[in-house]
């Protein structure tokens, strides 16, 4: 019988694509195209699951799904913002270069971490923030040997919420509509009566133009601010 940790497998570990992409060797050049210029294999098709790729080798992967790696420091790295659409990569310490916020791809040892590092990859040893277990995508998938609690998979919760952000910015839904359909009949429910004047005969009415009738919302204006004259200085007797 398979326990419960085997049940979960690969599948659970990342997709297919990770372990190759980790092993994969880039900017070396390419095989095909290394006569050429800029051949340098610096590209990876999630689809194929193949070697790395070179810019000429993109005109046979359209509509694939093709990730851009980078160098740092002799390391290899990728961009939060196009590797997060496919795992997660929740736990792994993420770095600002190039103004670009990136996570490594394999293990970085580090022998004798820094004076004051209270916190270091659990796999690797180098040290880390405080928020976070490992320093880059490989050193995660070995940490997911000792915690069955980790995983590459995307959650649910963050389609769901895109759903409901992008439902938000839509201009006008028929959910929308009878929202404020709805909205406005309690307005006009709630909304006081208007005012109405009682009605008055032609003759009536030229009656009050005639005596100058004046409107019983303004009132007319009556200055109480009366003027006193001085009267004529008499002098003191001696």
């Amino acid at each position: 019988m398979v326990g419960p940790m085997m049940e979960m497998g690969d599948e659970d570990r990342g997709p297919p694509w990770l372990k190759p992409l980790l092993k994969s060797n880039f900017f070396v050049p390419c095989k095909i195209h290394g006569v050429s210029n800029k051949s340098e294999c610096n590209m990876y098709c999630l689809d194929c699951i193949g070697n790395a790729l070179c810019s000429y080798c993109l005109a046979y992967h359209k509509d694939h799904r093709v990730v851009q790696i980078r160098r740092s420091s002799y390391h290899n790295v990728i961009r939060v913002s196009e590797v997060s659409k496919f795992i997660d990569i929740s736990c792994v310490q993420t770095y600002i270069i190039n103004s670009a916020k990136i996570v490594f791809l394999n293990e970085r040892p580090q022998p004798r971490p820094g004076k004051g590092v209270t916190n270091t990859c659990e796999i690797c040893c180098r040290g880390l923030l405080d928020s976070f277990r490992f320093c880059s995508l490989g050193c995660k998938l070995g940490g997911m040997k000792r915690d069955p609690e980790l995983t590459f998979l995307l959650r649910a919760r963050a389609g769901r919420e895109s759903e409901q952000g992008s439902e938000s910015d839509e201009s006008l839904t028929p959910r929308k509509l009878r929202k404020t359909s709805a909205f406005s009949r309690a307005i006009y429910l709630l909304s006081p009566p208007p005012v109405s004047t009682a009605w008055k005969s032609p003759e009536e009415s030229a009656v009050d133009r005639r005596s100058g009738a004046t409107s019983p919302v303004t009132p007319p204006i009556i200055n109480y601010r009366t003027s006193r004259r001085k009267g004529v200085p008499h002098r003191a007797p001696f």
